[in-house]
């Protein structure tokens, strides 16, 4: 699944230890998120959009 995460991320300046602290998950996992290898469950999906004011479609797309 194709993200802006990273994109969205960089642009408020955040760490990807810093969106993890704000996700309440492990920076492993962002960086998993962003680099495609691990597709967020529902929940963190609808909490990341919520993070960044968005809807989920925004910010993830299927490829």
């Amino acid at each position: 699944m194709k993200n802006r995460l990273k994109e969205l991320r960089a642009e408020r300046g955040w760490s990807q230890a810093e969106l993890a602290e704000r996700l309440d998950v492990s920076r492993q996992s962002v960086n998993a998120i962003e680099t495609g290898k691990y597709d967020p469950s529902l929940p963190l999906a609808f909490k990341i959009a919520r993070l960044f004011g968005r809807p989920i479609e925004a910010i993830f797309e299927d490829q």
